[in-house]
């Protein structure tokens, strides 16, 4: 007989212990039935019956649970909790006898939207590169060096494409099928095998997706490569007040851009300079096409080390004079009469008491919106007459302010064609000013412009100019950062858009048509 383990087991086994001895000598002794007697057995024998109950409720309740009870092979915490449901699931509420329910304790958890994040801007987002090598066994009597590494064919692809600075997109391996192609490193040598390959220099022109924006052509794009990326190969002096310097670029293919001598060179400019860059991406954008490819660069050639805009220099330009920086001198009063004849416009042939110039009538058009919306006065108001100009402007540094007082005879600057397009312009030096406040706008700068391109103030109307210039600007690396990074760009392209707004009201006020100007 085993001794009870349990506390109830034992209360219960004590009392029968107690009674059931007692409850036959009572009924076998001849003793007499007294009331006491019968009281007492009467209460021995309900006790009893109690007891036989609740064991075969045990009983039957016990064989249920072993009927469901899951096999023994399971996790052991099953077996350890077995009123815990490992599915994750709640059991119902437990039925008292009065007909209520207990309802579970239930804890509501509250959680936190999350914050809206900016959209991001389609090529602006580097995307996580993975390379795969294969580990090739060694040739028995060589040594492993810097070798080849092995590449698919549409990973060797897209590193051919980020020389030519394009990226081309190719049609993907089928899965479980790779082609797979030996791309050579730089500096290796034929026959070698190896398993690690030297880490390329990054380019400052980013282009994380699978072309450049619309508006950049292929050229613009490996232009802007060279002016980044390529190496100096020597330094020329300039004869310019700005203290520009002239370099000598190495990296690009014959004929291929224009040529300063046997190699490319690009215009290192001051570092206050740098609206420049700022100014190539918004002509592109707008469609006018008439700037030079500028893009920003640290140089070795500056104290400080702060990045400076570098502009590629064409050699096709017509010679400039040395006082205006023009192929084609012109006065305030010139210009005028050059706007009110309209010259070749339509393909018309101007007649010679017109005084026109060889320069195509839709030019000025062109100019005079790409000045207005950056502000830039040394082209059309050398002399600052159409605003209040600051002590630090050219203007007053120079002593040209008295003449506005014969604005007639104020020489234009900057009027540059090319030799072989003599019709078109080519916008250079085209710093920008950012902080004139809206009081203070240069509308001298319109005056005589009857129309404007259809292309340009169709996208000022827009709501996709600040989009563009975001996704334009953010491929030059250099001057992205220096401008402290997209919260800086936004408050440049702030002030474009109100300026955008404001043009565009006093196309409206004084009945300025747009036409289509793709002649």
């Amino acid at each position: 007989m085993t001794c009870p383990d349990k506390p109830g087991q034992l209360i219960n086994w004590f009392i029968c212990s107690l009674c059931v001895p007692r409850a036959r000598k009572l009924w076998s002794s001849r003793r007499p039935r007294t009331r006491r007697n019968l009281l007492l057995g009467t209460a021995c024998a309900i006790y009893l019956g109690f007891l036989v109950s609740q064991v075969g409720r045990a009983s039957i309740q016990h064989g249920q649970a072993a009927d469901k009870r899951p096999p023994r092979s399971r996790d052991s915490a099953e077996a350890s909790f077995p009123e815990i449901p490992l599915d994750g699931t709640l059991a119902p509420p437990e039925s008292q006898g009065n007909g209520t329910t207990l309802q579970p304790n239930v804890v509501y958890i509250t959680l936190r939207s999350k914050r809206s994040k900016p959209a991001n801007i389609r090529g602006t987002v580097k995307p996580k590169r993975r390379k795969k090598y294969a580990v090739a066994s060694g040739i028995p009597g060589q040594e492993a060096l810097v070798g080849p590494s092995f590449q698919t064919q549409d990973a060797a692809r897209a590193a051919d494409a980020e020389v030519l600075g394009y990226a081309q997109g190719g049609n993907l391996a089928k899965i479980g099928e790779p082609s797979w192609r030996l791309v050579r490193g730089p500096g290796v040598r034929a026959g070698v095998l190896d398993f690690q390959l030297p880490k390329a220099r990054e380019s400052n022109i980013r282009i994380y997706s699978e072309s450049a924006p619309s508006w950049l052509s292929r050229e613009d794009i490996r232009r802007m490569r060279l002016l980044a990326d390529g190496a100096v190969a020597g330094v020329q002096p300039v004869s310019s007040r700005s203290g520009a310097r002239l370099l000598v670029l190495e990296g690009s293919t014959a004929g291929s851009l224009p040529q300063c001598g046997p190699s490319p060179c690009g215009l290192l400019k001051q570092p206050l300079d740098l609206s420049e860059v700022f100014a190539f991406h918004l002509d592109r954008i707008l469609g006018l096409n008439r700037t030079l490819p500028s893009v920003s660069r640290k140089s070795e050639f500056i104290r400080d080390g702060r990045p400076c805009p570098i502009t590629l220099w064409d050699s096709s330009l017509s010679p400039a004079s040395n006082d205006t920086h023009s192929s084609v001198k012109l006065t305030w009063g010139t210009y005028q009469q050059l706007l009110k004849q309209k010259c070749w416009l339509n393909g018309r042939i101007p007649k010679p008491e017109w005084g026109c110039t060889e320069i195509h009538h839709h030019e000025w058009s062109k100019m005079a919106l790409f000045d207005f919306l950056l502000q830039i006065y040394n082209r059309l108001d050398t002399s600052c007459c159409g605003f209040r100009p600051r002590k630090e402007d050219a203007c007053v540094q120079n002593g040209l302010r008295p003449n506005c007082d014969d604005q007639n005879s104020a020489t234009l600057a900057h009027i540059i064609q090319r030799k072989h397009d003599p019709r078109h312009l080519v916008f250079i030096d085209n710093k920008g000013f950012f902080d004139r406040s809206e009081d203070n706008l240069n509308f001298k700068l319109l005056e005589g412009i009857k129309e404007f391109p259809e292309s340009a103030v169709s996208v000022l109307k827009s709501q996709h100019l600040r989009q563009k210039l975001l996704q334009s600007l953010f491929l030059d690396k250099v001057y992205w950062e220096s401008q402290g990074g997209r919260q800086g760009i936004e408050k440049l392209i702030d002030v474009i858009e109100q300026r955008a707004k404001i043009l565009i009201t006093y196309i409206n006020a004084h009945g300025v048509k747009v036409l289509p100007m793709n002649e």
